[in-house]
């Protein structure tokens, strides 16, 4: 298991010591410093069974300096979408846990961490 984090997000935070009582084994990827490939953020969005609008952080600065909220989120505007989250990783929804079975969560809750280390 893997699990997309940043540091410096109370939810992120919550979700390490979580899987830590637990006793959870799990990798961490720092996102902002090690950040995803184009490729990488299509894998997760399949595992998560979501589009890369569902995962964007649209308040973020630079989602507003892109304009985000006006783009379209349709089959069409999937790689535009993509392509702005890897270059622009702060504005990707956090923290992301990659379960062992190949499925992934967005792990802002207890629940949905909790349902990550059922799985």
């Amino acid at each position: 298991m893997e699990i997309w984090i940043n540091p410096a997000c109370s939810k992120c935070r919550s979700a390490v010591q979580l899987l830590d009582a637990e006793g959870a084994d799990y990798t961490v990827r720092r996102y902002l410093e090690d950040v995803p490939t184009e490729d990488e953020i299509r894998g997760v969005l399949d595992r998560l069974g979501l589009e890369p609008w569902d995962i964007t952080r649209t308040q973020e600065p630079a989602a507003r300096e892109l304009g985000l909220k006006e783009w379209p989120r349709d089959a069409a505007s999937r790689d535009r979408w993509v392509t702005a989250l890897a270059e622009h990783p702060k504005l990707i929804q956090r923290p992301i846990i990659t379960a062992d079975d190949g499925t992934a969560v967005v792990a802002r809750t207890e629940e949905a961490v909790r349902d990550a280390l059922s799985r």
